[in-house]
């Protein structure tokens, strides 16, 4: 698995903690120096299967100041994409990537089930 997060994010150190209380083995991915690529997240957002916005930081300062909530209502999916691709600050994180699943932002109980945690 690999486990991209922002090493300042509280919810990133938050789930890699509980990632490392329970054992849980992944290849780390700061996604500040290694922003994360157009067919990666193409293929992540199919994965999900969550809607394309739900990888956006809304809370992110990048995507307040590019005004992105009143622009992702009118763009596409490639735009979208191609806009996730250019900084890692606008990509919702942490991020879990297994061989069939990809799970975005920490919810404990989401990720418990999917890695079948008890």
């Amino acid at each position: 698995m690999t486990f991209v997060c922002y090493s300042k994010c509280t919810t990133c150190q938050k789930a890699k903690k509980w990632l490392d209380e329970n054992g849980v083995s992944y290849d780390l991915r700061d996604i500040k120096t290694e922003n994360p690529t157009y067919d990666e997240l193409a293929s992540w957002h199919e994965l999900s299967g969550l809607p394309l916005k739900k990888f956006f930081n809304t809370s992110g300062l990048l995507y307040k100041s590019l005004e992105l909530k009143n622009k992702l209502p009118d763009m596409s999916e490639e735009e979208m994409l191609r806009l996730l691709s250019t900084d890692g600050m606008l990509v919702k994180r942490p991020i879990l990537i297994g061989d069939d699943f990809v799970l975005v932002g920490f919810k404990e109980t989401d990720w418990a089930d999917r890695l079948k945690i008890k």
